[in-house]
């Protein structure tokens, strides 16, 4: 392990430690059931949005043993949802004076199980994460499309209907700042995720807000399964790509055709 690994692994522990007292002090102010401790809540929110940001910018990008990486996604994972959690919570008391209090109970019982849900859940969705991401066949297939992105440059590929158009329209809404569709079979032949694949979406943010990317795709892929489709986001760990970027990059695979025909234009 190199030096600088070393010391980043140590500053990402701390923060950890500084986290772990935020979620409990977030835990307290959930268990009065009070929306008069919105603010309260929100402004320890931003504090670990910003503990976290810390991590993925400066920190975890210089950590190359796969181990440690399992473990600190892991908590990610936890803080990601966590946040998320928050966020859904803040905008729910600027519509309504009154929550269920099954809402906070759900709040709590997140906070309560976090050692479980970081030991067990998050810890398996990052093992698959990071096996599918270091598999060479993946790694090499992630180049080509990263390398596609690059050689089309701002064109968007010709597709007909309100499927993608809705698409567009909730990537954009959630930050994205491009959106393009591939076709499936001229970037991925051998990457066997999900039954038939179709196409690709592809959606990119002049960021380096991960937490953003994250979100355009989740809320992408929700809505092309609430559409009966399946849908799968590809490119999971952005931080590991070792390409100097302005931008940052996601990918979704779906069995949904969102081709008009068999050309594509540019």
């Amino acid at each position: 392990m190199s030096y600088i690994e070393k010391k980043y692994k140590e500053k990402i522990s701390e923060v950890f430690k500084d986290l772990d007292l935020l979620d409990k002090d977030i835990l307290e102010l959930f268990q009065e059931k009070s929306i008069k401790k919105s603010d309260k809540i929100a402004k320890l929110c931003s504090l670990c949005t910003k503990n976290v940001n810390l991590i993925l910018k400066k920190y975890y990008p210089e950590i190359k043993e796969i181990n440690d990486k399992l473990q600190i996604k892991s908590v990610l994972k936890f803080y990601f949802d966590l946040i998320d959690k928050i966020t859904d919570f803040i905008r729910n008391v600027e519509n309504f004076t009154q929550l269920d209090e099954r809402y906070y109970d759900n709040m709590i019982k997140f906070l309560r199980e976090k050692e479980e849900l970081i030991s067990g859940k998050y810890k398996e969705l990052s093992r698959r994460e990071l096996t599918m991401f270091y598999d060479k066949t993946t790694r090499d297939n992630l180049e080509k499309i990263l390398e596609m992105k690059l050689k089309s440059k701002n064109r968007e590929f010709f597709t007909f209907g309100p499927l993608e158009e809705e698409i567009k329209k909730i990537a954009r809404i959630n930050g994205a700042d491009q959106i393009q569709f591939f076709r499936y079979s001229a970037i991925l032949k051998d990457l066997d995720l999900i039954a038939n694949p179709k196409t690709i979406i592809n959606y990119s943010i002049h960021s380096d807000d991960e937490r953003k990317l994250k979100q355009i795709g989740t809320a992408v892929k929700s809505y092309l399964i609430s559409k009966g489709y399946d849908a799968i986001i590809l490119i999971v760990e952005l931080s590991d790509i070792d390409l100097e970027r302005e931008i940052l990059t996601g990918s979704i695979i779906t069995n949904a055709n969102l081709f008009y025909d068999e050309n594509v234009n540019g």
